[in-house]
């Protein structure tokens, strides 16, 4: 066998061609990129069980309803900062989840993915009513550079 290093400073692009070249099924070698920190690089302000099992559920949200987008990735990231919302009539004050969703080939640059607007509002809708405390859910819009690609 072959040692290949220094495997860690492939970026993602360079992570799926390593995949492919080790005959990795699509399924694996093109699935989207995950953060090396895991969900606590997408929990801005403090990683707590609860509220790393809330970005956990957004996540699954968006990737069911992005997996066929054709982005490069996409993610649900949990904010710190509560926001008022209205359930049942009454006031609410609950978390927020920013939806990111990126065209790329490489990671190095990247354009938010130009997703349809009933998209939009099937993520919002879904995580809002399956994820406890979330009362807002944002699209992020802006490119790669100045933002990145995760939160943390």
């Amino acid at each position: 066998y072959r040692i290949l290093e220094p495997l860690i400073q492939l970026r993602k692009d360079g992570v799926r061609q390593v995949g492919r070249a080790l005959g990795l099924p699509d399924e694996l070698a093109e699935r989207i990129p995950f953060p090396g920190p895991a969900l606590a690089a997408r929990v801005i302000g403090e990683a707590t069980p609860e509220r790393i099992a809330t970005v956990r559920r957004a996540t699954a949200v968006v990737e069911r309803l992005l997996r066929d987008s054709g982005a490069f990735q996409y993610m649900a990231i949990l904010h710190e900062d509560h926001v008022t919302g209205i359930r049942e009539g009454q006031r609410d004050f609950g978390q927020q989840i920013e939806v990111r969703c990126w065209d790329s080939l490489d990671a190095r640059t990247a354009r938010p993915t130009r997703l349809p607007f009933d998209t939009l509002e099937a993520l919002a809708q879904q995580i809002v009513q399956q994820v406890p405390g979330i009362v807002s859910v944002t699209y992020n819009i802006a490119t790669k550079p100045p933002s990145t690609m995760e939160a943390v």
